[in-house]
């Protein structure tokens, strides 16, 4: 369940219009390090599909990651030969950093990237890249653990890759099934939203970006492939999974620790069909049950086995008391976090004051009804004492949840269904929302997600945040984050035709 109601950096996703012919709709990325033998057959069967088969403009672009061998000049014959093709160069290694410093400057409304031996089938390009165009997702990544995918490779291979993706499911509760797949798309918007977050620039940048974009709501599309092996692979499978058990790690940490700003990539509220009003139906009722049973059932399994634990040194009233009260605590922060969906530490302390009066009610109800027992009965057996508490808990649960949704878990205005916002961590004068509009903005104008507010049409509607901006003319890079800037284009960018 979405927990805030703040616009976020992202629009409202919308199909994209055809646009004008020369402006590329795709930018397929190949990031090649010593590739000189692989990247022309490549570059050329890849013209060839998408010139027969995809109905916008398009662009190739070659990421050079520093290759030491004839890499750049087989890159700059493929430039000069194929006015679609175009040539980047960075002096340091990384698919990661790759990835990021070409999308980040290209102009493209859909950005992708396949890998240079081809192992995808490209017939699944279309596929990949068809829902961001329509508006329907936000990215799209090729999947060669899913059912209809036709895969060829080794068993070593096969049992790391889906060992890897059961580490994802397991810590990070991923729900994309093949992370490293080398056959992905995303939407420019949100590229631009979602890579400043994005701190690997190796191996790991696919996972770190698919983990954070999941969490943050935005929608992935899977698409089965047919993939084959590359048995050359350069890749250092021991080196990688180790760099890559030390993101996940790291992910983990600050997802625990609510450190990220994943309300940056949030879309603007009523784009999401779950946040619509409709008659008769409370908002969220049904997940809120859900997990809200699913943590009653659990602390209800916690507290009868403190209640027996504490009843063998302490009486019945005092050992009840006890249990209740460390199970109530680990019930609210549970439900805090996984019914009503509240994340970072904002508020935790007033949600626990308050979960302890709902602790207080539920004491009541629990204790008056061993009272009760204990005077009808003397000694009652522990399996009765045990039964009575079963029956008086599950009165109280029911009194929690409404307490909790109706008073401890809303938004301060007063609406009960509504959970209460985190405080945005950027405001308009942010470098993520705060610039002005580009020469090339303007002259695109069809591709230009963010539009122009008309007072004298649409008075009441909020103005949507600036997009952050983008220069392809160039980029400085510093030490721990790449920034652009009007710098000139550097040697590195080659690309001889003067009238691209």
């Amino acid at each position: 369940m979405r927990t805030d109601s703040s616009p976020g950096t992202l629009p409202t996703r919308e199909h994209l219009p055809a646009g004008d012919a020369g402006t590329p709709v795709l930018d397929v990325v190949i990031p090649v390090y010593n590739e000189e033998k692989d990247l022309r057959p490549c570059v050329l069967g890849l013209y060839e599909h998408l010139r027969r088969t995809f109905p916008y403009a398009f662009r190739i672009t070659i990421a050079d990651n520093a290759s030491t061998d004839t890499t750049p000049r087989v890159a700059a014959r493929l430039v000069a030969e194929i006015a679609e093709v175009s040539s980047f160069r960075l002096e340091q290694k990384g698919r990661g950093l790759a990835l990021r410093t070409v999308w980040s400057a290209s102009d493209a409304p859909i950005l992708a990237y396949m890998d240079v031996d081809l192992s995808t089938d490209l017939n699944a390009l279309l596929p990949l890249v068809a829902p961001l165009i329509s508006g329907h997702s936000d990215l799209a990544i090729g999947s060669r653990l899913a059912r209809t995918s036709r895969v060829v490779r080794g068993p070593k291979r096969e049992l790391i890759s889906r060992a890897y993706n059961l580490v994802l499911r397991g810590s990070l509760q991923a729900r994309f099934s093949d992370a490293q797949c080398g056959f992905k798309a995303i939407r420019r918007d949100v590229a631009q939203a979602l890579l400043p977050l994005v701190e690997d620039t190796g191996w790991f940048f696919d996972t770190e970006m698919l983990v954070l974009a999941e969490r943050a709501g935005l929608r992935i599309h899977e698409v089965p492939v047919d993939w084959v092996d590359d048995p050359h692979s350069t890749v250092h499978i021991v080196r990688t999974a180790t760099e890559d058990l030390k993101g996940v790690w790291r992910i983990g940490r600050a997802l625990a620790g609510g450190s990220l700003p994943l309300d940056r990539l949030a879309r603007p509220f009523g784009d999401d069909p779950r946040d619509r009003e409709i008659a008769d139906v409370p908002w969220g009722l049904a997940r809120q049950l859900v997990g809200f049973c699913a943590v009653g059932a659990l602390s209800t399994l916690v507290y009868l086995v403190l209640y027996s634990l504490f009843r063998q040194v302490a009486g019945s009233q005092t050992a009840n008391a006890l249990a209740l009260l460390v199970s109530a605590i680990a019930n609210t922060a549970a439900n805090r976090r996984l019914t009503f969906g509240v994340h970072g530490r904002g508020g935790a302390v007033r949600h626990q004051a308050q979960g302890l009066v709902v602790f207080a009610i539920g004491l009541c109800l629990t204790s008056g009804s061993l009272a009760a027992l204990n005077a009808a009965t003397d000694n009652p057996p522990h399996s009765t004492e045990l039964a009575v508490l079963i029956a008086a808990n599950l009165a109280a649960t029911v009194l929690r949840f409404l307490l909790f949704r109706a008073w401890v878990f809303v938004d301060p205005h007063g609406d009960s269904r509504r959970p209460v916002p985190p405080v945005a961590a950027h405001g308009p004068s942010s470098p993520v929302c705060s610039t002005t509009r580009t020469a090339f903005d303007e002259q695109h104008q069809p591709y230009e997600r963010y539009h122009r507010d008309r007072p004298d049409e649409q008075p009441s509607r909020p103005r949507p945040p600036a997009r952050a901006p983008y220069d392809t003319t160039g980029f400085r890079a510093d030490a721990d984050r790449l920034s652009w800037s009007d710098a000139t284009v550097p040697p590195q960018h080659t690309d001889p035709r003067n009238s691209r």
